[in-house]
């Protein structure tokens, strides 16, 4: 049977303009626990072309950029999007390898 966790969704369907609002961190998980160990930063950003709906991208590591006044425009390299379940629904999710400020 089909996993939606193996579906990918094309990057470019999020809009072309993706806006920084805030970063958090990203925790280590064992047996559905969370550790204090910080694996990387998700980075929320709203996206324009759908009605500023959030979206977090994940990117392991240390963090990249700064949490912006407001919001600032951004690009990810490396960018995947993928659904999941959740509690019985379809969530979205994205992870990414790097992270830029558009001037």
């Amino acid at each position: 049977m089909l996993n939606i966790r193996n579906l990918k969704i094309d990057p470019t369907s999020l809009g072309e303009k993706m806006l920084l609002v805030d970063i958090t961190p990203a925790y280590e998980y064992k047996d559905g626990r969370r550790l204090d160990t910080v694996t990387g930063y998700r980075y929320i950003v709203a996206l324009p072309e759908h009605g500023l709906e959030k979206l977090g991208v994940k990117i392991d590591g240390k963090q990249l950029v700064e949490k912006p006044e407001g919001f600032a425009e951004v690009e990810f390299s490396g960018l995947e999007v993928f659904a999941y379940e959740a509690q019985g629904k379809t969530q979205i999710s994205a992870r990414a390898t790097g992270i830029t400020l558009v001037d």
